[in-house]
């Protein structure tokens, strides 16, 4: 099997040869792939009906010069005399033998033993449904391990219902909201897949075919930025759900993990909690796959012993432009040719301090992504047209355990809450909003100029900059000046910024070795709660690899 790189093709020709819904779509039908096809036959002189099943890896796009913009290819196909092909071309970086990955995980385990650990036959309890839970849950069903899931928070369709309830009213539900339950705080997200986690093990791409196996669009598995979106989002995490029940997995909602309980060092339990009644559960091995907003449950833990420490994240506000705007901006005359638009952009201030925009929602919504009475947080979401009028992204700036004004490791979750509890108070409850040019000279703004708010959530106007510290409020100002001049418009005066935007990531690692294990055995502190992954598919990848070490274990 060759792979073959860097098969470019204008996107002029694109946009002329094949349909446009396909085009704004941002899919690829049989026309494309014939146009590809041939092209990657043409760049390897070889003939075209010799290349058999073809397939694109990746496609991403080149729009560096709006007058030559073009769509870049990584295919690959089979051929006659592979060796001599590969002989030829031995110096190009571009032509390579597409490396085996991993093992799809398709062979499943029948009758599983269900024996980890001391050989007890107790089953694996993971804690937490979001995307690291989920897969690692799916991994060890596929072994016949019959895993137990703990989710504080509810199915799909209920946690929707909570959630629009609480957008509508302002009421609150801490156990089940943006944050918590089935699907983690992904469900309301863009669905973003892209990640810069290196995978030589292939688990990225097992990621994105599973979610494709369970109803997901078949574009992920080839576009650069790959994206499933809200509405699709909860009915793929449904059926992943029901795969992992008819393996003989287990799902208990609106169950809250109390506290585990060790003894020399070894996990022998866990107390956790349904409407108000507590059960003990024998368990020696435990997934933590709490996400990063289960601040009682990281307290609780770390206060029983389990090592943890304080580590970086970022802090800022969600800003709105219009998609119009965005999309002039990068693509020129093909914007409206082309899916919704995006970026990324990034800059350091005079104060070293690092700024960059983060899951950046075009055609999408902001979002009260509240977990906690008396404080706010907000986040971004699109569906999967993103077919919104405003695109938005968080504009954030990198903090460190120096700026906590703590030294213990949950010294983060406090700095969190106390900017969250200012962003309840600066809008009396609801998601503080302001123009830009009020945000340059603190204060709190009156009207909004030809930006409408696209917020999911009640919003009213106010001064943004008393939701942050003042080193982050002067440093994203400061960041508008240079992001100005990378698109057109990005400084206007009635820009909208809404605050605060502070759940990038987890402020808390909890250690883990080499085994993968916390300092109590048994234990296997895993995604993005734990500290070792940043978005959907890194916590994933994490999920499955905590899963795989579980299984090689027990088969050792």
């Amino acid at each position: 099997m060759i792979k073959l790189s860097q098969i470019k093709l204008p996107l002029e020709t694109i946009c002329r040869e094949v349909p446009a819904e396909y085009v704004k779509q941002g899919v690829i039908r049989e026309k494309e792939l014939s146009l590809v096809r041939s092209a990657a036959a043409g760049w390897l002189r070889v003939r075209e009906d010799n290349m058999k099943d073809f397939r694109i890896l990746r496609r991403s796009m080149d729009a560096r010069k709006k007058h030559q913009m073009q769509y870049i290819y990584q295919v690959t196909f089979k051929l006659p005399h592979e060796d001599k092909v590969l002989k030829q071309y031995g110096k190009n970086d571009a032509v390579r033998v597409k490396e085996t990955a991993e093992t799809t995980g398709e062979n499943v385990r029948k009758n599983g033993t269900g024996r980890i650990g001391n050989g007890m036959g107790l089953r694996p309890v993971i804690v937490g449904m979001g995307p690291a839970g989920i897969f690692a849950a799916l991994e060890l069903a596929r072994q016949g391990l019959e895993p137990i899931i703990l989710e504080r928070g509810c199915e799909v369709a209920k946690r929707q219902q909570k959630v629009s309830e609480f957008w509508d009213t302002g009421k609150l539900d801490d156990n089940c909201n943006v944050q918590f339950g089935e699907g983690g705080a992904g469900t309301f997200s863009d669905g973003k897949l892209n990640t810069l986690v290196k995978d030589p093990t292939g688990r990225g791409r097992r990621v994105m075919q599973i979610f494709v196996d369970h109803g997901a669009p078949s574009e992920i598995l080839y576009l650069q930025k790959p994206h499933i979106g809200t509405d699709l989002l909860g009915e793929v995490v449904q059926n992943i759900r029901r795969h992992i029940i008819e393996l003989g997995g287990e799902v208990r909602f609106e169950t809250k993990l109390v506290r585990a309980v060790w003894e020399n060092e070894t996990l022998k339990e866990i107390v956790c909690e349904h409407s108000g009644r507590q059960e003990t559960i024998p368990c020696d091995t435990l997934i933590l796959a709490t996400g990063h907003s289960a601040r009682d449950t990281v307290t609780e833990l770390y206060q029983s012993g389990l090592f943890m420490e304080a580590k970086p994240f970022a802090v800022g506000v969600r800003v709105e432009h219009p998609q119009e705007m965005i999309g002039q901006n990068q693509y020129g005359d093909f914007y409206t040719k082309l899916p919704a638009a995006d970026y990324k952009l990034t800059y350091n201030t005079k104060d070293k301090r690092g700024v960059y925009s983060f899951c950046m929602c075009p055609g999408g919504y902001i979002v009260n992504a509240s977990s906690e009475p008396g404080r706010l947080a907000v986040n971004g979401m699109s569906n999967h047209a993103r077919d919104g009028r405003n695109a938005n992204s968080a504009i954030v700036v990198t903090v460190d355990p120096s700026d906590f004004g703590g030294t213990d490791p949950l010294s983060g979750i406090a700095f969190q809450r106390k900017w969250e509890e200012a962003a309840y108070n600066t809008g009396q409850g609801k998601v503080p909003v302001q123009l830009f040019a009020d945000f340059c000279v603190n204060r709190k703004s009156t009207g909004i100029g030809a930006v409408i708010p696209s917020i999911r959530g009640q919003y009213a106007l106010a001064n943004v900059r008393e939701t942050l510290p003042k080193f982050i409020g002067d440093s994203i100002e400061e960041s508008f000046g240079y992001f100005d001049r990378r698109i057109h418009g990005f400084a206007r005066e009635d820009a909208i910024l809404a605050g605060i935007e502070s759940r990038t990531s987890s402020p808390v690692r909890i250690r883990r070795d080499e085994s993968l294990q916390s300092n109590i055995r048994g234990i296997y502190p895993c995604g993005e709660g734990a500290g070792y992954a940043g978005g959907i598919t890194s916590a994933a990848m994490d999920g499955l690899r905590v899963a795989q070490e579980i299984i090689r274990c027990l088969e050792s």
